[in-house]
């Protein structure tokens, strides 16, 4: 077994109540065995009938059930725990668990160093919202979080924009990256998926991928994708379950193209698809970071993204990774895809973007947030 690390005398407890498919659902698969692998004991504090699930087991990662199916009602078991586990550091994610873990801290009376976690560009999220939920969080985040130690995020955009919406002082917020990538994405590619539309190389593919909602605005893809396609042949497949599926398949019914689209819904393993595509396109009309269009580059697939609010532009590093476009226009984004098409860039000029993100420094980065020591990679890793 690793050697136990110090946190303080206590464990790392780390709260969250997710989708099970979400962004958060993904940063907590790689970063809390990441913490448990470095000799951390690490809890994770689950409100009941929500995510993440975790694979696998370490025997430093608890699992503990506040048995409780809403956040606000696992306050007196969150409160409980602190007094009783005493550990050294709360994560939490997204406003309504951050207020949790804030009003617990305080009933707990415990010295906990607490980091709240705000993972999307917030002033454009709360935008779509209702008054109510709008105005209490915007409220939350300006007079409660500053008795946090620390906010983090996971690009510059979202800091900047977090500052200026909840008045924020920038020393309290710290941009850290998210744990994305595997080190076996860097290594050789997972075999190609059992698909014909992946064996015929006069029909190149474009894979879009994510919810089927109107924040991934695949609706502007279908029609940059009609006119990529009146240019050469190509085919387009959109990974992902929503609402909107429906509506999109009537707009490639619309646009003429449903015989070369393709929405096969969810899939669990969808890297051999994102491989061995020939570009990816990322469309959101807003996100926080952008993890696919990271797993993408440290694929060597090819891509091209809207220059959104967050996260696409560091990613590709103003464009020198990957082509940007404007949100929601459709012709520019024809013309990225079909130039990248005509001229793809090599494999091994891609992955150096990804590298930030792999799950170890990133690993590292977490811990180095919550004040502990970054102990190296297990096992002599990279």
């Amino acid at each position: 077994m690793a050697e136990t690390a110090p946190t303080g005398g206590g464990p790392i407890a780390c709260f969250f109540a997710t989708s099970g498919h979400s962004g958060v659902d993904r940063i907590a698969r790689h970063l809390l065995p990441g913490m448990a692998a470095r000799g951390y004991r690490v809890d994770l504090l689950r409100v009941r009938g929500h995510g993440p699930e975790l694979r696998g087991t370490h025997p430093n990662l608890r699992v503990i059930d506040l048995g409780q199916r809403s956040t606000y009602a696992c306050l007196p078991a969150l409160v409980q725990y602190l007094r009783r586990a005493r550990p050294g550091a709360l994560l939490a994610d997204k406003d309504r668990v951050n207020r949790t873990a804030l009003l617990a801290r305080t009933l707990a009376g415990t010295d906990t160093r607490l980091l709240l976690r705000l993972g999307t560009t917030v002033s454009v999220n709360l935008a779509s919202r209702g008054w109510l939920e709008r105005n209490l969080q915007r409220a939350s985040m300006r007079h409660l979080y500053p008795f946090a130690d620390a906010v983090l995020v996971p690009s510059r955009g979202v800091a900047r924009d977090l500052a200026e919406l909840a008045g924020l002082s920038r020393d309290l917020i710290r941009v850290v990256p998210s744990p994305v990538v595997p080190e076996r994405f860097f290594d050789a590619p997972p075999p190609p998926p059992a698909h014909p539309w992946l064996e015929d190389p006069e029909r190149p593919l474009v894979l879009g991928m994510g919810e089927l909602g109107p924040r991934k605005d695949f609706a502007t893809l279908m029609r940059g994708f009609a006119r990529l396609r009146a240019r050469r042949p190509c085919r387009l497949m959109i990974l992902g379950r929503g609402r909107e599926r429906q509506r999109l398949l009537d707009l490639a019914q619309t646009l003429g193209i449903a015989a070369d689209v393709a929405l096969p819904g969810f899939v669990a393993e969808p890297y051999p698809y994102l491989a061995h595509a020939d570009l990816f396109a990322f469309t959101s009309r807003w996100e926080g970071l952008g993890f696919v269009l990271i797993e993408a580059l440290a694929l060597g697939t090819p891509v091209v993204s809207t220059d959104c609010p967050s996260g696409p532009r560091e990613i590709l590093h103003d464009g020198r990774y990957g082509r940007l476009v404007p949100v929601g226009d459709a012709v520019a984004l024809a013309d990225a895809m079909a130039e990248t098409l005509a001229a793809p860039p090599a494999l091994d000029d891609l992955r150096p973007a990804a590298r930030p993100y792999a799950v170890e420094p990133a690993v590292s980065a977490y811990l180095a947030a919550m004040g502990l020591p970054a102990i190296g990679p297990p096992h002599g890793r990279r």
